[in-house]
């Protein structure tokens, strides 16, 4: 346990008689509750997909602001808000929880913890994404890198544990995922040559159960794709919330760049399990199996991409799949028991690989790494997509994607590590402004052939929300909030927030009346029709 002394909750404004109680036989059977949005991705399959028809193409238009909620603290809101029996839980940047009244807007408590005033984070702003609500408890992961578990009703501290160390650059972003009993938690800090894992903690005491590296340690399978002791400061990191398979008992969760990020010379090898879906047994965190994306990744394509699982017919025959649109700018179809590549294919401009080979794998086309000089390579490191969610539709059968349509020159630079110190190895310089663009691209679920787009001025940093009136939200960087004809990509409404937004909708109803949620720069914005 941390012998930290955790800030309590502020004020309550009014006596708080609203509180959630969420048991893991809900959060299973999400999907069946619209009303509600219990986890991060709206349920364990990531779908983020309401199947509330309230709003649909034909009303959108009239949608208006029904309340909104303006932060008590400085940054921009990436959150995930959850909404259960009445209330609206989000966190603020860079760590704050605020419990909402979710028919008004009306704060019913907050709590912020104390960080250090040197709290390290290596290359990402002072965020959080979200908590996780299981029982009667809320848990967060705050930037110096501890877990909390606060009272559902007050915001009072149960248990506060450290997760790692932030002085060597550990943090944490992600928004936790409750599974039955239990938390599971991932790790910031890529760039500063930490070695990645993935944590589960008992949700009642917050001991920890079992941790699961992502970068092999010495004797382990896979030590052999790291040179030397490159493992050591493999990176690797955690710091997007996966996905969920009750029935088979897995966990889905994606790894990001191997470091030094863009010096690949001290880690020859494939540097395995960086840039790689892997499939842990939620029980005991054991590897069952792993698909890497970019093996040797020195452009800082992470694979930190929510993963999506649909069961569908592939080949004839009944599979279980996963989907998942990556950065490197392939839409890959894995059987989600076995790890088995199905499919692959860009949707996105990627100027990097030739092909995948039949078990994909990218051919690397010559000449494109980083170099001292600059090599002009698609996508940038910001990716073909990035964190925010993608959505799928089972209306539709389609999977919706926020394209990132941007180039880079990739530098590479000498690297040296130092504990609790940027190790990067190079840099990139972006060809923005004219030379970038964006897109919401609707793909064919089994094939990834582009079905429709929606282009964009500048590329998202925006997720997507389908849902069951046959409609897409999303938004742009330039404010603009808006609803998409799910089968054409016709606009159908828009919003001017009037704040840069990068966050992710969600969908819920309250007093029979569904409404739509999305944070706008440092404002919580929360539409219902009249």
């Amino acid at each position: 346990m941390s012998v930290r002394v955790a800030a309590l909750a502020l004020a309550v404004l009014v006596p708080c008689t609203l509180s959630a109680q969420v048991p893991y036989s809900r959060l299973r059977s999400a999907d069946q509750e619209p009303e509600s949005w219990l986890t991060y991705s709206g349920s364990y399959r990531a779908h983020r997909y309401s199947a509330l028809d309230q709003i649909n193409a034909q009303n959108v238009g009239r949608l208006r602001v029904a309340w909104a909620y303006q932060i008590g603290t400085g940054g921009t809101l990436e959150a995930s808000p959850l909404v259960a029996d009445g209330v609206m839980y989000l966190t603020e940047p860079p760590s704050t929880v605020t419990a909402l009244d979710a028919r008004t807007g009306r704060k019913l408590w907050t709590w912020s913890p104390t960080l250090p005033k040197d709290v390290k984070h290596f290359g990402f702003p002072r965020v959080n994404r979200g908590v996780a609500l299981l029982d009667d408890s809320v848990y967060v992961g705050t930037l110096d890198a501890h877990l909390v578990a606060l009272d559902a009703r007050s915001g009072a501290v149960r248990w506060d544990v450290v997760v790692a160390d932030n002085a060597t650059g550990h943090a944490i972003t992600v928004a936790p995922l409750a599974l039955d009993g239990k938390l599971i938690v991932g790790i910031s800090g890529g760039e500063a040559g930490i070695r990645g894992f993935l944590d589960a903690y008992d949700a009642r005491s917050g001991k920890r159960l079992w941790r699961s590296w992502t970068v092999p340690g010495r004797g382990e399978p896979g030590i052999e794709s790291w040179a030397g002791e490159s493992w050591k400061t493999g990176g690797a990191p955690t710091w997007v919330t996966g996905a969920y398979d009750p029935e088979l008992n897995l966990l889905y969760w994606g790894t990001g760049n191997p470091a030094p990020d863009w010096n690949g010379d001290g880690r020859a090898g494939d540097n395995l399990y960086s840039c790689s879906l892997l499939a842990l047994d939620a029980t005991t965190g054991e590897r069952r199996w792993h698909f890497q994306f970019t093996p040797h990744d020195v452009h800082d394509w992470d694979a930190n991409q929510i993963p999506m699982l649909v069961d569908a017919v592939y080949g004839g025959r009944p599979r279980k799949l996963v989907v998942t649109a990556n950065r490197n700018a392939f839409y890959y179809v894995l059987d989600r028991e076995t790890g088995e590549f199905l499919q692959g294919t860009p949707y996105a401009t990627q100027t990097w690989a030739e092909r995948l080979d039949p078990r994909g794998r990218p051919v690397v086309k010559p000449g494109t790494e980083p170099t001292l000089e600059g090599t002009l390579v698609w996508p940038s490191l910001q990716g073909a997509t990035n964190w925010f969610s993608p959505a799928f539709s089972p209306a539709t059968g389609l999977v919706y994607v926020a394209v990132r349509e941007m180039g880079s020159r990739y530098y590479k630079r000498e690297a040296e590590y130092a504990p609790g110190r940027e190790f990067l190895g190079g840099g990139e310089d972006a060809l923005d402004g004219d030379q970038a663009s964006g897109a919401v691209r609707a793909l064919e679920l089994l094939t990834g052939k582009l079905r429709w787009e929606f282009p964009l001025h500048s590329p998202p940093w925006s997720g997507l929300l389908a849902a069951a009136g046959g409609l897409v939200f999303g938004a742009t960087n330039e404010g603009n909030v808006f609803a998409l004809d799910a089968q054409s990509g016709k606009p159908r409404w828009q919003f001017q927030a009037g704040g840069f937004i990068a966050a992710n909708p969600v969908s819920f109803a309250i007093g029979g009346k569904q409404h739509v949620a999305l944070a706008a720069g440092r404002v919580v914005y929360v539409f219902a029709l009249p």
